[in-house]
């Protein structure tokens, strides 16, 4: 639990019930390895139809491209993203905005060879004055091709890696973990890793509907190619509505053009009663996370933000408990 300290100048919190847990048996190794090159064309449209301008003139340019790829005899593309900043792309079906007379488009592309690329970044910079009227330039001038290194995570036992201490160029110790007996030694008590709670059943319905702006603060941001959104109660008296009706189903569903196609049971809810908080886990969701995805949002620091907007039904009147 968290309650605040009365009475103290610049406030203070005291803290109660926290429970720690053994380290594990294994170092967490991250490594990484190259895959490839990219490179990023951003461009503002202006005028009517703004969006759809800035869509023909990157299909435009891609088509093209893969045109004189075929003739070159490079390969095609590895990946292609291309996505309308200021139309709403991001969200989905959830956008909003249909008609915006300014924008940007974001082309990103990935391929094997560094000189297909550069063949790409050459194409983009024609656009401006022999396609769609209203493309005003290139932010950062011509796309730079930069290489795409991915990164790796595996676990590796402690027992099977000896670590030497050096003091003033001296080796004064040196350290081995002994192997657990059993595999699960020491990790007794181990958080569980979801919490996925059974809804109070004895939890009043209504006709009103919430966003869930009106209820919670959110922010998000990444964990490679996964994202992590933290929901907190904006009032104690929410947090159970929203443990019943903001579920990992719900928030799946609203984030499922963002996930990978197909994919299931992607998205983990995890409970903090002390805080009165949700934190969600969206697996692979995007694009390969890092400088490996192409898209705008590559570390997922506005998912949050977006899922403000989701509407919750069947409600009662919340505000009334808090009034």
């Amino acid at each position: 639990q968290i309650q605040e300290v009365a009475g103290v100048e610049g406030g203070a919190v005291r803290v109660t019930g926290a429970k720690g847990f053994p380290p594990s048996h294994d170092y967490k190794v991250c490594s990484t390895y190259m895959d490839g090159f990219r490179a990023t064309a951003v461009c503002p449209v202006g005028g009517p139809r703004a969006a759809e301008k800035a869509r023909r003139t990157a299909d435009s340019i891609i088509r093209r491209t893969r045109r004189m790829f075929n003739q070159l005899r490079l390969e095609d593309f590895s990946s292609v993203h291309i996505q309308v900043l200021g139309a709403e792309d991001t969200y989905g079906p959830h956008a909003r905005c249909k008609d915006s007379r300014e924008v940007v488009v974001w082309m990103s592309v990935h391929h094997r060879q560094k000189k297909a690329l550069e063949v790409f970044s050459r194409e983009v910079a024609p656009a401006g004055t022999g396609m769609a009227p209203g493309l005003t330039g290139i932010v950062g001038g011509r796309p730079k091709v930069s290489p795409v290194l991915k990164p790796f995570f595996f676990f590796y036992p402690k027992s099977q890696i000896k670590v030497d201490i050096h003091v003033g160029g001296h080796l004064v110790e040196s350290l081995t973990e002994d192997e657990p007996d059993s595999p699960g030694q020491g990790q007794e008590g181990v958080p569980p890793t979801s919490d996925e709670d059974t809804p109070d059943t004895d939890l009043p319905s209504g006709p009103h509907t919430y966003r869930l702006e009106d209820l919670a603060f959110t922010r998000s941001g990444d964990k490679g190619d996964s994202a992590n959104i933290g929901v907190i109660a904006r009032h104690p008296l929410y947090f159970p509505y929203l443990i019943k009706h903001l579920t990992s189903s719900v928030v799946e569903e609203y984030f499922s053009h963002l996930l990978e196609p197909g994919a299931t049971d992607a998205v983990t809810r995890y409970t903090l009663p002390g805080i009165h908080g949700l934190n969600f886990v969206l697996q692979n969701s995007l694009g390969g996370g890092g400088v490996a995805s192409l898209r705008s949002d590559p570390q997922g620091k506005a998912y949050g933000q977006m899922l403000l907007d989701l509407e919750l039904t069947g409600l009662p009147d919340l505000k009334s408990l808090v009034d």
